[in-house]
């Protein structure tokens, strides 16, 4: 009887947990108070306009027709400031 309870309460305790921190990025994302990957690519797209390929060793996007097309982050990466890889032959 006692492992039951104790298998129960560390149930309940993880899955507290797991939602406390699923709500925390939720209300941090509707205030707006954390930058998105958009907003930084925008900048970075911006200010190098000649740029074709760039990364931040987590994503590797593309510019197709002036829009970044960028892959999934890899797994338990560390994100650096974004670097062009491609620039356009002028």
């Amino acid at each position: 009887m006692r492992y039951a309870v104790r298998k129960f309460a560390l149930s309940f305790a993880f899955a507290v947990a797991s939602a406390a921190a699923a709500l925390s990025a939720e209300v941090g994302a509707a205030t707006g108070t954390t930058q998105t990957q958009d907003d930084s690519l925008k900048e970075f797209m911006a200010a190098n306009p000649d740029c074709l390929e760039f990364n931040d060793q987590c994503s590797f996007c593309a510019v197709v027709n002036g829009a970044a097309e960028c892959s999934t982050p890899q797994i338990a990466c560390v994100k650096q400031k974004i670097q062009c890889t491609k620039r356009a032959d002028k």
